[in-house]
């Protein structure tokens, strides 16, 4: 095998992992693909919580085929352990796998470098970082829950051009466009929880379902900081009142690998000055609200002078019929 063919084939695998992105959480979603040695390539992703993993479904997609000698590829170490299902590590074994290219290990505790372990003993050549910066971003909701305990925060914003998240009055129905709203629902449909504050509640009363995109487990929770009034369509869902870290390991705790903000500019500002976003999507429509009256992305003080500016990395730009997504990261960080 050469390192084109290496890199190929992961990135087949990275395209099977993103097509089961909403559907297997609290599980990684994880893409393999198996070459045998007369050149036959099967494939797999992981199915939805209690049913394959992926290189069980590239297992089982290649049959009575002879796999002796052949070589696998996969988005994240094969697991170990015996959990819902057996482990893949011994299933490759058993196939007579001669060779695994591993993007990344996983830092679960169960796993964490035992499945690589059980391959090399079994005489298996393991290669590993292939596509590991792809694989890293793509998994980063469940390495960083896996690392820390607590979800991935994406916030997610919509503003005019000149920053602005609402008019004077508070309308803010629609700032951009359907694509960008369907782009948003997608957000949801792979996030394991939403959270507004009570006033978007109060002001909007959104139901947060997803509508616009396919959600194959359902809606997320919706979280409330404060008290949602009787009746407000975001019902049924949890109200949380104190430190928004403590509500973070309680979701963490629960095995919610992702959570969306989508409260206004009070909720928005008061994750990002704790430090607490790792992700914000900004959708930028092509309007200018044209005065300095109308609502922020933010509440509260922000940075008193250009040297405290917060910086972090744009690691995606993308046009949603009018409208502009840009994807923004902070630095790596511990908690």
């Amino acid at each position: 095998m050469t390192a084109a063919t290496d890199t190929e084939r992961m990135a087949r695998a990275l395209e099977l992992a993103a097509s089961v992105r909403a559907l297997t959480p609290p599980n990684p979603w994880v893409g393999c693909v198996i070459e045998a040695a007369d050149g036959t390539v099967f494939e797999g992703a992981t199915g939805a919580v209690g049913g394959a993993h992926a290189e069980a479904a590239a297992l089982m997609a290649a049959g009575h085929h002879d796999l002796r000698g052949a070589t696998v590829w996969v988005t994240l170490e094969p697991c170990s352990h015996h959990g819902r299902t057996p482990p893949c590590a011994d299933a490759l074994v058993a196939a007579g796998i001669r060779r695994a290219v591993v993007a990344i290990e996983d830092p679960d505790p169960q796993v964490a470098g035992q499945g690589i372990a059980r391959l090399e003993d079994a005489g298996i050549a393991v290669e590993l970082g292939v596509g590991a910066r792809e694989a890293a971003a793509l998994l980063a909701p469940y390495l960083r829950h896996r690392r820390t305990g607590r979800p991935f925060v994406v916030l997610k914003l919509a503003a005019t051009l000149d920053g602005r998240t609402a008019a004077p009055d508070g309308t803010s129905q629609w700032i951009t466009g359907p694509e960008a709203r369907a782009d948003a629902h997608l957000l949801r449909a792979e996030s394991d929880a939403v959270i507004v504050g009570a006033g978007t509640v109060r002001s909007d009363d959104p139901s947060l379902t997803v509508r616009d995109a396919e959600a194959p487990r359902g809606d997320p929770l919706r979280v409330v900081l404060g008290r949602a009034p009787e009746g407000a369509k975001v019902h049924p869902c949890i109200e949380h009142d104190g430190p928004l870290t403590d509500l973070l390991d309680q979701l963490g705790a629960k095995g919610h690998l992702q959570v969306l903000v989508e409260g206004g500019a009070a909720v928005a500002g008061a994750f990002h000055a704790q430090g607490l976003v790792d992700r914000y999507v900004l959708y930028l429509a092509p309007a200018l609200m044209g005065g300095d009256d109308g609502r922020g992305l933010f509440a509260g003080p922000g940075a008193p002078t250009i040297a405290d500016l917060w910086r972090g990395r744009i690691t995606g730009v993308a046009r949603l019929g009018g409208d502009l997504r840009i994807d923004l990261e902070s630095e790596p960080r511990r908690h």
